[in-house]
């Protein structure tokens, strides 16, 4: 840091300038004017698509596709320095995210028709590995979000985009900033890779210290064993139809294929309402199963406002004075089913679970294996929840960092 200061301080006594990115540059679009026989393997030229800019903060060349360029067409090649931005998102601080160019192509290379690029009028006022931090920066993002407006679709303004400001220090205080920031960046990456290696690592022993105290208490001598049909009834929500679905928003349905992730449609609440009243629905605690796809797969329902597509997401509607619920969530991961075959789809029948037998200790017993049980589980939980926070964690520190370094005094 201190041969920095010392830059900032001989170089740049009175501040950095600062300029409109109208002023030190243009905006230009991406291809236009093709179709989809344009887009193919065989093509004769190379494009950046959208999610390479989305990812990466300075263009993969190895991420590329394919297009046809045709003799004499008018099209905009691309150059070392460029800044390619995403033109639109659903949300409006996912717009104008930046990628930079920021070494020389190997051949022709074009932009998208989604996205957008903006040149230097001098080459060199901004170097390429500066503009990939900066634009990035805290400070130019929330300038750059303001540019962006819509409702359910946001898309960023150039004209808007042209008053942005940048500050504009001098190549070798520029220079200084980006050796900085790449031996930051590689270190971050590989102490982060490091880490999650090793917390997968202690995730995966846990997992397995937890799967075998698990079977080992799930296994038992002298116990009544019952049927889940003696026990319960198979129920599942009353059908509902695409037409009753919308993406908008409302109370979540799921679908197998979101069944225990994030749901992608909703129903509307009075029909959520309406159907929990005159149909079968859970209740709160049940244990809901995939009756399809990833067969198996278990939910606890929360109580919390939900809906799930019949037939494929089941449940046992069962009174806890035999079997408690959450003894019957650790019984269902031993994945006691047995699963009808012959079909060209495999698929976890009514039948199938109303047959399968499993044992029904005292609810005592059943209470201390859940309470034993619980405890192994949020160790897991933790440990899984931990992963992606100490990234999130090396993540804030990086832009922290990043933000400081990029941090000027602007001329008065």
């Amino acid at each position: 840091m201190s041969k920095l200061n010392d830059l900032i301080k001989n170089l740049c006594p009175n501040g950095v300038e600062f300029k409109s990115l109208g002023e030190i540059g243009y905006f230009f679009g991406g291809l236009n004017g093709k179709n989809k026989n344009d887009f193919k393997e065989d093509a004769n030229a190379f494009f950046v698509p959208y999610i390479n800019i989305y990812k990466n903060l300075s263009v993969d060349f190895e991420q590329l596709q394919k297009v046809q360029i045709k003799e004499n067409e008018q099209q905009n090649i691309l150059q070392v320095g460029d800044v390619l931005f995403n033109g639109s998102s659903e949300t409006r601080e996912e717009c104008g995210i930046s990628s930079v160019v920021t070494r020389e192509p190997i051949q022709n290379l074009y932009l998208n028709s989604f996205c957008f690029g903006f040149r230097l009028n001098d080459k060199n006022s901004l170097l390429p590995g500066f503009s990939k931090y900066i634009f990035a920066s805290t400070f130019l993002r929330k300038q750059i979000v303001k540019t962006a407006s819509g409702v359910t679709r946001f898309n960023v303004s150039k004209n808007k985009m042209e008053q942005v400001k940048i500050p504009v220090p001098t190549l070798e205080v520029q220079a200084e900033i980006v050796r900085i920031l790449d031996t930051f960046t590689e270190l971050t990456a590989e102490l982060t890779a490091e880490l999650t290696a090793e917390l997968t690592a202690e995730l995966t022993a846990r997992k397995k210290q937890y799967e075998y105290y698990r079977d080992l208490l799930l296994t038992f001598d002298g116990v009544e064993y019952k049927t889940l049909g003696e026990i319960g009834k198979v129920s599942m929500c009353k059908r509902i139809l695409k037409s009753q679905t919308n993406t908008e928003g409302g109370v979540p349905f799921y679908k197998i294929g979101t069944f225990g992730k994030k749901n992608d449609a909703f129903i509307s609440y009075e029909l959520w309402q309406d159907y929990k009243q005159r149909f079968s629905f859970p209740k709160n605690g049940e244990i809901l199963i995939s009756a399809a796809g990833t067969i198996g797969r278990t939910v606890i329902y929360n109580g919390e406002p939900a809906y799930w597509q019949d037939s494929n997401i089941v449940w046992l509607a069962h009174d806890e004075k035999i079997v408690l619920n959450k003894f019957l969530y650790y019984i269902y991961q031993t994945k006691p089913f047995k699963i009808s075959t012959g079909g060209t789809i495999q698929r976890l029948y009514n039948g199938d679970i109303e047959n399968t037998k499993i044992p029904v200790p005292p609810l005592a017993e059943q209470e201390r294996i859940v309470e034993i049980l619980d405890k192994f589980d949020k160790l897991c939980n933790d440990l899984s929840a931990g992963i992606p926070a100490e990234i999130a964690a090396r993540k804030k520190q990086y832009e922290y960092y990043r933000d400081k370094l990029l941090t000027f005094e602007e001329v008065k």
